[in-house]
């Protein structure tokens, strides 16, 4: 028997992998993943930034959990020889009603200990001379990374450290009794004291499976990116992030200086076909029905129409896309935006219709679920993992 079962090679089930051999040396754990390799979804799908948490609700988890995280990871990452960088973020308002929301911004990162400076249009331009704005917040702690590479280098210390990583290994039930949890997975069958699942874009069906009551569904949003010719990729040299819609869970399409050297532009945020069908166009009726059947959708839909529809329109014609980075990049031509691929975010809604804005964990008596992680969880995977670690030594310890 095992003691821990981790089901998800992403760099939150790694990471929580990763804190309980930190805590307990010598604990028997096992990870588990239905891909071929580690980090193959949201992970290795993102916009590779290391979030210095501006945004988030003061004492929600994603708030505390970012703040950690952007330390964390910038030390695993000088422990392990990865590169990153630090060029800082922009946020950028271009209309009167923008700064308003902007200051907003600024209160509530300042409850939260996130150090930021505020930015007049002069200043902005001389920072930023092909960004265009009224006024900014400058967050100089925010970095990037390829978050890929994190994930890797987290698997790698993992294996050396006795632990199985096992690719190749969709889960297929799941069942508790009183002393631990009894899995089947496509390699074969496992017996763990205590269970984990950081099953992202699958958090719900997982957690159903687990036998827990989910009153929630992912919802797959489709994050498309376009990257600027190499001739332009000294156009900025910071994050340049638009003010966010506080009704909606995304930040906005902006740019970003990558650690390859490159600049992506988005992503945007389009109502996803497929959970994890990367490609334009993939399909899959099984998950198309999976949020079309539950009431909540219906009603996140109907509050959100007219920003569902603009984002289908922008994701057709780059013309309108370009529009939204145009209002602080107005150099910016049709032809600049080449192809990139796309992201896939799994958002959980509720019944209500209002998607779940901080990090959601829910626990059975011998399992621990992570159901809602999306940005900044790449950011906060460290202290995500020792906060599920805890609870998962609570479990081996009754």
């Amino acid at each position: 028997m095992e003691d821990v079962v981790v089901i998800g090679a992403g760099i939150v089930g790694l990471a929580t992998a990763r804190a309980l051999l930190r805590a307990r040396p010598g604990l028997s754990v096992t990870v588990l993943d239905k891909a071929d390799d580690v980090a193959t979804a949201q992970t290795g799908h993102n916009s590779g930034v290391i979030h210095a948490g501006i945004y988030y609700a003061p004492g929600s988890l994603k708030a505390r959990l970012c703040r950690a995280g952007e330390a964390a990871t910038k030390a695993f990452c000088d422990e392990h020889g990865i590169s990153y960088a630090v060029p800082g973020k922009l946020v950028v308002a271009t209309e009167e009603p923008e700064v308003v929301r902007l200051r907003a911004l600024g209160e509530r990162a300042a409850q939260n200990g996130i150090e930021l400076e505020s930015v007049d249009g002069a200043r902005l331009r001389a920072l930023e001379p092909n960004v265009r704005g009224l006024e900014a917040l400058l967050s100089p702690a925010t970095g990037i990374v390829d978050f890929r590479e994190v994930a890797r280098a987290m698997a790698a210390e993992l294996v050396a450290s006795g632990v199985r990583v096992v690719t190749r290994a969709a889960v297929r039930s799941i069942a508790e009794d009183g002393t631990g949890v009894h899995l089947e997975s496509d390699t074969g069958e496992l017996r763990a004291r205590a269970l984990v699942a950081c099953a992202g874009l699958q958090a719900d069906r997982v957690a159903r499976m687990g036998g827990l009551d989910v009153r929630f569904r992912i919802v797959p949003f489709r994050g498309e990116y376009y990257q600027l010719p190499a001739a332009k990729n000294d156009l900025v040299t910071r994050l340049i992030y638009p003010v966010p819609d506080p009704e909606l869970p995304f930040l906005g399409v902006h740019l970003s200086p990558t650690i390859d050297g490159r600049v992506t532009v988005g992503p945007n945020a389009v109502l996803g076909l497929s959970r994890e069908g990367y490609p334009r166009g993939a399909v899959r009726l099984r998950d198309v029905a999976s949020y079309s059947l539950f009431p909540g959708m219906w009603r996140f839909g109907r509050g959100n129409l007219r920003t569902g529809l603009s984002e289908a329109r922008d994701s057709v014609f780059r013309s309108g896309y370009l529009r939204q980075v145009q209002k602080y990049a107005p150099s910016l031509t049709v032809e600049d935006l080449l192809p990139y691929p796309a992201g896939i975010r799994a958002q959980a809604i509720t019944r209500t219709g209002r998607p779940v804005e901080d990090f959601l964990l829910r626990h059975t008596a011998r399992q621990v679920h992570v159901c809602n992680a999306p940005s900044p969880a790449a950011t906060s995977a460290i202290p995500i993992g020792e906060r599920v670690g805890r609870s998962v030594l609570g479990v081996l310890d009754r």
